[in-house]
């Protein structure tokens, strides 16, 4: 039985996850407002997870001027507790699942205290973030900054960031793409060569 770091990239499950919040930090009352996911193989995608979420306080007007994410919108949207449990369903294990995020300790650090807070236990699922590979992966010269909307314009993603979690789970599914190819003149062809990448 081959571990899943000796899987090729190509046959390993990428869940890409993106989040809305209320704020920057779990630790200073933010929430989480919205969560968005894709489910990838072998650059297929095999499904979608998507949902508004209620975070059970005022979502703060700079939010909502950056998300387009208001009060009204969540507020029939379930609760943490109903969408978490949903969420890692669709994830699967540690065993058959890695997750992609852009800036992951950022979304890592809401959904392991959401988790926590549902009493869910939380899987340590493999982690890797988009934003260091295109530090590592990319020059200056190719793109000024690390961010999704540059990655996302280099790369000519099919979907536009526009910081709704879907959306921009798909466009980081592309850059991802992008990254792997790149990743192909590194020698770097399995999970775990790429985690020591």
């Amino acid at each position: 039985m081959t571990s899943q770091l000796d899987r090729s990239l190509a046959e390993t499950t990428f869940i890409v996850v993106d989040l809305e919040t209320t704020g920057w930090s779990p630790g200073s009352g933010a929430a989480i407002t919205e969560i968005g996911a894709v489910k990838v193989c072998g650059g297929e995608i095999l499904a979608e997870f998507q949902s508004l979420i209620n975070p059970g306080s005022p979502i703060p007007e700079l939010i909502t001027g950056i998300t387009g994410i208001s009060d009204e919108m969540v507020l029939n949207s379930p609760w943490i507790n109903e969408v978490m449990p949903m969420f890692l369903e669709f994830c699967g294990s540690p065993e058959e699942s890695v997750l992609v995020a852009h800036n992951a300790p950022f979304d890592m650090s809401f959904l392991i205290a959401a988790a926590e807070s549902t009493h869910n236990q939380w899987p340590q699922f493999p982690i890797i973030d988009t934003a260091y590979l295109a530090r590592k992966l990319l020059t200056k010269d190719e793109v000024p900054n690390n961010k999704l909307g540059t990655l996302a314009a280099y790369y000519g993603t099919q979907s536009q960031p526009n910081h709704r979690a879907l959306d921009d789970s798909r466009a980081t599914v592309d850059v991802l793409h992008g990254l792997f190819e790149r990743l192909g003149t590194f020698s770097v062809t399995t999970l775990g060569e790429l985690i020591e990448f």
